[in-house]
């Protein structure tokens, strides 16, 4: 059953109306959590088989680091952890043939460090490509051996250190045609299953999705991811799962049937993950729009905690301090679970209700 706004609403005003999240401690589920564990967003997540990540701004993530509070509460409170930036190619390879992997493997070490799990993000991308990497400088042809080698190297780099790769990211445009990136144009369609293929037989027990904005319900744009994957399983090309993105915005309303979309790829029998969690709004923030915020991130979660195969939740960095919304909306903000102080918001209780509710029941996992 889909839970609209209005349904939703009345969890979220009850959490709302309480200063904290009040959770009974119930058995442990896929994942062991320590006693201190056990309120943290990690600790309800493990109890009902569900990781619950953040992405990583590595500029200030550090022992001796920029900001301590950033660092302990990235190590503690989450059980994955999701580069913001330094695996993409941009990052990893700045001059043709000189990777530099020190910042991705510092991730790597703290996440090994903290117990947690890494999501690789991302492998193919039509954006943030190092400056050498233009259509004009390469044939078809070498753009496509560029890209071979861009995905073997650094999955054979990172080889059984990535819990899931984001191998192909943002395909698509949102009427469900695809996106005439340089890959594209360069390769055809099939560059599709081939950056899948290359990604297994670099690293073969790597989790492999594919990772999209907007498809967070039933639509055009879903609906071509649907049939996308539908087509990599009928020609036996290695993929694992389907990631949604979950970035959303108050002044639109939910987007359609959340919790049937990802049933519909779970029916697939592929694993699902909510990848990149935000809800921004306009600020100043009203209460009405907190409101709107912690109800948008509720239905997320809902929606991965009724899939069976929903495996991970990730927020896309916890706090506004250094989100990426106000650079990139005018007027708007505010968008993560903690605020710039690293104090916990209405969203972040939001999240530990619904897990704290869904604990009684654990979830069964493939991850």
């Amino acid at each position: 059953m889909k839970l609209g706004r209005i349904a939703v609403m009345g969890i979220v005003a009850a959490v709302l109306a309480a200063s904290a999240v009040s959770v009974a401690v119930a058995s442990p589920g896929a994942e062991s959590a320590s006693p201190n564990q056990g309120d943290t967003l990690r600790g309800l997540g493990a109890r009902v088989g569900l990781r619950v990540g953040t992405a990583v701004n590595m500029d200030v993530l550090g022992s001796t680091g920029v900001d301590a509070p950033y660092t302990d509460i990235t190590g503690s409170e989450f059980s994955t952890v999701t580069p913001e930036n330094v695996m993409k190619w941009q990052l990893v390879e700045p001059t043709q043939g000189q990777y530099d992997w020190s910042p991705a493997d510092d991730l790597v070490a703290f996440a090994q460090q903290h117990g947690q799990r890494v999501r690789g993000h991302t492998l193919v991308w039509h954006s943030q490509l190092p400056n050498w990497l233009t259509p004009a400088a390469f044939t078809n042809d070498q753009l496509r051996d560029l890209l071979h080698k861009h995905i073997t190297d650094e999955a054979t780099h990172f080889r059984g250190k990535i819990w899931q790769w984001d191998v192909l990211n943002e395909a698509f445009n949102d009427d469900g045609t695809l996106r005439p990136t340089i890959w594209l144009n360069a390769i055809g369609p099939g560059y599709i299953a081939d950056v899948f293929r290359w990604a297994h037989a670099a690293d073969p027990k790597a989790l492999l999705f594919y990772n999209d904005y907007n498809i967070e319900g039933l639509g055009p744009k879903s609906d071509a991811v649907y049939a996308m994957v539908q087509q990599l399983q009928a020609e036996g090309v290695p993929i694992d799962g389907v990631g949604i993105q979950g970035h959303l915005d108050t002044q639109y309303p939910l987007p359609n049937n959340m919790t049937a979309n990802v049933a519909r790829f779970d029916a697939l029998g592929l694993d699902t993950a909510f990848t990149e969690v935000d809800v921004r709004t306009f600020v100043p923030v009203t209460t009405q729009e907190v409101l709107a915020q912690a109800e948008d991130y509720t239905a997320m979660l809902q929606a991965c905690l009724a899939a069976r195969g929903c495996i991970s939740f990730t927020v896309w960095g916890f706090t506004d301090k250094y989100s990426w919304v106000p650079g990139f909306f005018t007027g708007e903000g505010a968008a993560c679970i903690y605020d710039e102080n690293y104090q916990k918001k209405p969203e972040y209780d939001a999240l530990a209700q619904t897990l704290a509710l869904a604990g009684g029941v654990p979830i069964r996992h493939r991850g």
